[in-house]
């Protein structure tokens, strides 16, 4: 099924539970998310259908309580990244406080006009018992990443907006200081949108004035809590220090379901992991009931999703490369994600991961890095060209090694 008609449908089935909801209450149980249904009950309680758009905190108060805090602190560190991907993706970012509270945000030129008209700004109040049902609201409540498609917001106001969110916590005290929210038309949902958010939150977390955190590439799995998922070259899963043993498709399942923390209905699954192959939608129940066995229960269903925090490779790559750490990039890429997957949403991510990782290091050749490279693409030669280009005549003890990279390629 095309993208544009997948996406129509999901909208359609989105609108249909919203109406059955608000025609009739518990009719759209079946249709939604538990957390989704819970956050309508307690919209309805608290706002109109027509809320016209999100109330606006005292601006005084706002504006101090950002000024000179620890996230105004590490988004101005990371602000130029942040910037990029909201004009890349013609998106709309947000950093809130504890209270859902908007405090920083900046646009792509479509999404900053359509967020203005609905208070998507700073001292806009985003609480759901404010204006409706959304992603900020459901990151802070639930502590943890959140998604908002179409019209699983409550209010229609942003029944066209797609809204993708992770908490931001304190890296040495964990505690949760608010959420980062990525925010776009529905039309523009993209597979990697909640992964993002995640990438973004975690950048401002290590920008933190006196942070000691560790990227999650620099931690042992062996030690880690939760999931623990190594994607790119050789595929690996730990569960809570312990190796499990998975075969392809099932590691392919945790894989999907660590993209989409928010949970996948059956038949998105099933189209995420086989697209058009002729595979029974009975394989795939039983593919995820030994998944669920091998992670002691900890796969909910209705919708599909792991209840435990993740972390995985794919993540650490991408936030490295959007803070423009290029070589701890290249180091903690181990190669092509999930090598020959069939599932086209995989194929799609490995793609990205990819060309991103190639783009950086075209940007920014540094001579190590570009040797690393070269052994996980050695065929590559433009890469390595661009790095002895930007050497030119100064020594460097990376030189022999890239010419040699050169002439086995037979260039």
């Amino acid at each position: 099924m095309p993208r544009t008609e997948e996406l129509s449908n999901q909208r359609l089935a989105a609108v249909r539970a919203w109406a059955a909801f608000v025609e009739h209450g518990d009719d759209a149980e079946p249709l939604v998310r538990p957390e989704i249904l819970q956050s309508w009950q307690r919209s309805e309680e608290a706002i109109a259908l027509d809320v016209a758009a999100a109330p606006l905190a005292d601006e005084s108060d706002t504006r101090s309580s950002w000024q000179g805090s620890p996230l105004q602190v590490a988004v101005g560190r990371v602000e130029a990244e942040l910037r990029r991907t909201a004009e890349d993706g013609d998106l709309v970012v947000a950093v809130t406080d504890a209270q859902t509270r908007i405090l920083w945000t900046y646009g792509g030129r479509v999404m900053r006009r359509k967020a203005e008209t609905v208070n998507f700004v700073a001292g806009g109040r985003w609480d759901d018992r404010s204006v409706g049902t959304n992603a900020l609201d459901l990151a802070q409540r639930l502590h943890a990443p959140a998604m908002v498609f179409s019209a699983e917001h409550y209010a229609p106001i942003v029944h066209n907006w797609v809204c993708w969110a992770a908490p931001v916590r304190d890296p040495v005290s964990g505690r949760q200081l608010g959420v980062l929210d990525l925010s776009t038309t529905w039309d523009r949902t993209h597979p990697i949108g909640l992964a993002t958010a995640r990438v973004m939150a975690r950048l401002i977390e290590t920008a933190m004035p006196h942070s000691h955190t560790a990227y999650a590439g620099d931690l042992d799995a062996e030690h880690e809590p939760g999931l623990c998922l190594t994607l790119l070259g050789n595929a690996e899963a730990w569960l809570d220090g312990q190796r499990l043993l998975l075969n392809r498709r099932q590691t392919e399942i945790l894989a999907l379901l660590a993209l989409h923390p928010e949970g996948l209905s059956l038949e998105h699954l099933h189209a995420l992991l086989y697209g058009d192959q002729a595979v029974t939608v009975s394989t795939l129940k039983a593919e995820v009931s030994h998944l669920r066995r091998a992670l002691g229960g900890a796969l909910a269903s209705r919708p599909y999703r792991l209840a435990m925090p993740v972390t995985t490779d794919v993540d650490t790559v991408l936030m490295l490369v959007r803070a423009g750490q290029v070589r701890a990039a290249v180091e903690a890429y181990g190669g092509d994600l999930l090598p020959g997957t069939n599932s086209p949403a995989l194929s799609e991510l490995a793609d990205y991961v990819a060309v991103a990782v190639r783009e950086a290091l075209l940007a920014d050749p540094e001579p190590l890095a570009v040797v690393r490279y070269t052994e996980l693409a050695p065929y590559d030669t433009e890469v390595v060209e661009v790095c002895l280009a930007r050497l030119g005549d100064q020594p460097h003890p990376a030189k022999p090694l890239l010419k040699g990279r050169l002439a086995a390629a037979g260039r």
